[in-house]
């Protein structure tokens, strides 16, 4: 299957995740969790280690997707280089494959250029690629990590 073929989640960066949660709560969007622990990424390629670990990240289900809100920390990233130049909005379209690694793969086939990128112990993880120039937004691949038996 392409990388690109299912639609897992819309990422939008926000200055303020609570203000945001309280505005989706009140047109119906919602329950809202928390993302796991970003620590959980222990083999982490990204500009600055603190400034992903700084982010602050809910979800909530939409239909068969994901609505994904983050709010930068104080440390750089790529999230908050986008909330200062650009003010908040969408920030990538994450797509689900069935391992990351072949994704990741069948993206730089493509000549899509990594961002940044992470992984779990169990090998599941993400891939951003630099597609705004070309895309208007960030093409990112993950895997989810196995349900615990």
């Amino acid at each position: 299957m392409p990388p690109f073929a299912e639609l897992h989640h819309v990422c939008i960066v926000v200055a303020d995740i609570d203000r945001a949660v309280a505005f989706y709560d009140s047109v119906g969007i919602g329950p809202w969790h928390d993302y796991p622990p970003l620590d959980q990424y222990t083999d982490l390629d990204v500009p600055d280690r603190q400034g992903f670990l700084g982010l602050s990240y809910k979800y909530a289900g939409v239909g068969s997707m994901q609505l994904q809100l983050v709010q930068p920390g104080e440390a750089e990233s790529p999230q908050k280089h986008f909330l200062q130049t650009k003010g908040e909005g969408v920030f990538h379209l994450g797509f689900a494959v069935a391992d990351v690694a072949d994704g990741e793969a069948e993206g730089a086939r493509l000549g899509l250029p990594v961002l940044m990128r992470g992984r779990r112990p169990d090998g599941s993880g993400f891939t951003y690629f630099d597609t705004a120039p070309q895309a208007g937004v960030i093409l990112e691949v993950r895997s989810t990590a196995p349900a615990s038996a």
